[in-house]
């Protein structure tokens, strides 16, 4: 059974339902058509990270952005 697990920031504007759904669809019909999986045992998992639950070099992703202003 393939479980793919897209992480992405969540940003100001949030991904839409249908953004949403149409990359869950897009890896699933990616992943039958590569590794011949069926698409019911195929899981996708989106996962948005908050900026500030993250970082690089010591510090959160919501400050690195910040000072690039």
């Amino acid at each position: 059974m393939p479980y793919v697990n897209i992480k992405l920031t969540r940003e100001q504007e949030p991904l839409t339902t249908e953004q949403k759904a149409a990359l869950i669809k897009g890896v699933t019909e990616l992943l039958v058509d590569v590794i011949d999986r069926g698409p019911t045992t195929t899981v996708v998992i989106i996962d948005e990270i908050d900026t500030d639950n993250y970082g690089v070099g010591g510090e959160t992703i919501t400050v690195r952005r910040n000072q690039k202003q």
